[in-house]
């Protein structure tokens, strides 16, 4: 979930500790609200994954525990 004050462009990829790109959950604009994206993450494995989110100027990385 996010929220975003102004209309722009918005990026959020999933990489695997290694650095790789993994998945694309958004890239495309987005209007100035409440936004929420899902990651299926059905078909990877337990483990530690980073979520890459930017928005405008705005960037943020956030570490996730992938538990089954």
């Amino acid at each position: 979930d996010f929220t975003i004050p102004d209309d722009s462009f918005v990026s959020i990829r999933v990489y695997d500790l290694l650095g790789q790109e993994i998945a694309a959950l958004a890239d495309h604009p987005y209007r100035a609200r409440y936004h929420a994206v899902s990651w299926n993450a059905a078909s990877f494995s337990s483990g530690i994954y980073f979520v890459k989110m930017e928005a405008g100027e705005f960037i943020s990385t956030r570490k996730l525990m992938l538990i089954k």
